[in-house]
């Protein structure tokens, strides 16, 4: 029997304040973390959503980031 290793993510969703001039900075700051797979804007929606897929759940850790560094971060259920 063969047996197969999967890998589960995480997707977190956060409410922001950053704005697409912003989003440079933001994605310097968050490429500090490890276990992040990728990141995604959505700029269009009224609040700046933030979504992150990574290895664990880094929710706290980007919600600390991103307040440390001015920004409001808060993660939607």
């Amino acid at each position: 029997m063969v047996e197969i290793d999967s890998i589960v993510s995480t997707i977190s969703v956060f409410k922001t304040n950053v704005n697409s001039s912003q989003e440079s900075k933001v994605l310097t700051l968050l490429n500090l973390l490890e276990d992040i797979l990728q990141i995604n804007f959505d700029f269009e929606d009224c609040d700046d959503i933030l979504r992150i897929e990574s290895n664990v759940n880094l929710a706290k850790e980007i919600v600390v980031l991103l307040d440390s560094n001015g920004f409001y971060c808060e993660e939607l259920d």
